[in-house]
């Protein structure tokens, strides 16, 4: 694999646990903001409406501009947002800079797909597109222990000072690695923008993908107060429980792309989607339980990420068969869909946390992907319908 595939994992790395490090302080900054725990929840929620608008409209915007630039500039972006959530006087203030570090998250995952893919050949582009978001992994089994770790400590404002000084890391691994000469499509004009956005077969992988993260996510975004509240674990093990869980993570998305390599991207993710809902409701009866709830998060982590590398390498090889002319675009668009995916599983975790139980986000959560599950067999069945159609012309 091409050694500027690094540098994409570099920053992954940053924007992985600034994103997930919030989980493991929502009971943190509900305390010391005042605000309940839907309230804190929605912080998870909108800085993934900010990757949702960022993803497909800045990548559009940017489109004409040098890639590597593009990739410097969203560091850049990146570090300013963490930094203002550092000073953040108030919810407000803090709820603006998490939106303004989702922009550049969107457009980053969405420009950084298309390039794993064009360093690589054809067979291994799963994998390439899992190696780059194993950043996101690697940020789960220790940035986001460590982020915990640091808000109980020293405090939430803290963790996002430290999270900056991973951005300037990420942002020289980035000026140093990435290539100066990336090739880049034509920009996509708004007519071919808009075939992507009304596109059956790809709108089908956006409610997928939609679907799949959002089942995740109801429960996940609630996983540090059923932690505390339900299975009876005190706050200083929160951030030794998640290590656990980004450890599984880790290994589940690497397999995530094997398995789309060597089964196809709906073959992967039918397994992977079956695995999730099981658990999930697994989780619903463990979760009080403090040894059982860890056993079960271990194995949740194995299949809660691995959906990812299939997703992302489906939807790029639809867009080149069905749209070749805005790639980019669709990618970001999916990278959207990951982030309204994740906004809706936590405004309905935090619906069910206020008027149900902490532990109904679990079997709530595996409702919802058992949608993205009957999804992907539906969307399967049309591959296939198609390879017959062309093998019978």
């Amino acid at each position: 694999m091409p050694i500027a595939l690094l540098a994409l994992t570099l920053s992954a790395f940053a924007i992985g646990t600034t994103e997930f490090v919030i989980v493991g302080l929502v009971p943190t900054i509900a305390t010391d903001l005042a605000v309940s725990l839907p309230s804190a929840g929605l912080l998870v929620s909108l800085y993934a409406l900010g990757v949702a608008v960022g993803a497909p409209v800045l990548t559009a915007a940017t489109s004409r501009f040098n890639r590597k630039w593009v990739l410097l500039a969203l560091m850049a972006l990146f570090i300013i947002g963490n930094l203002l959530a550092w000073q953040a006087p108030g919810y407000g203030s803090l709820i603006a800079a998490r939106i303004l570090t989702g922009l550049a998250h969107g457009v980053f995952f969405s420009i950084g797909s298309t390039i794993a893919t064009s360093l690589v050949t054809k067979d291994r582009e799963a994998s390439a597109i899992a190696i780059m978001f194993t950043g996101l992994t690697v940020a789960l089994v220790t940035g986001v222990p460590l982020g915990t770790w640091i808000g109980q400590h020293l405090g939430w404002r803290t963790t996002f000072l430290v999270v900056s000084m991973l951005g300037v890391v990420a942002l020289i691994g980035s000026a140093l690695l990435i290539p100066r000469d990336l090739k880049r499509a034509a920009p996509a004009r708004l007519a071919q923008q808009v075939r992507v956005l009304t596109h059956p077969r790809l709108l089908l992988v956006y409610i997928i993908t939609i679907l799949g993260y959002g089942g995740t996510f109801t429960a996940f975004t609630f996983l540090a107060p059923i932690l505390e509240q339900v299975s009876g674990f005190d706050s200083s093990a929160v951030a030794l429980i998640m290590l656990v869980y980004g450890a599984s993570v880790a290994v589940g998305n690497l397999y995530g792309g094997r398995l789309a390599d060597r089964f196809g991207a709906t073959g992967a993710l039918s397994w992977i989607f079956t695995g999730l809902a099981a658990i999930l409701v697994v989780l619903t009866f463990s979760a009080g339980h403090a040894i059982a709830a860890v056993a079960t998060i271990l194995i949740w982590g194995a299949f809660a990420f691995g959906n990812v590398p299939g997703l992302q390498v489906y939807v790029v090889q639809l867009a080149e068969r069905y749209v070749p002319e805005a790639v980019d675009v669709a990618s970001g668009l999916n990278i959207a869909a990951f982030n309204i995916g994740i906004a809706l599983g936590s405004v309905i975790g935090g619906q069910v946390v206020e008027h149900l139980q902490l532990t109904d986000t679990a079997w709530i959560g595996a409702l919802i992907v058992l949608g993205a599950l009957v999804a992907t067999r539906y969307s399967a069945t049309l591959d296939q319908r198609r390879a017959l159609r062309l093998a019978t012309t």
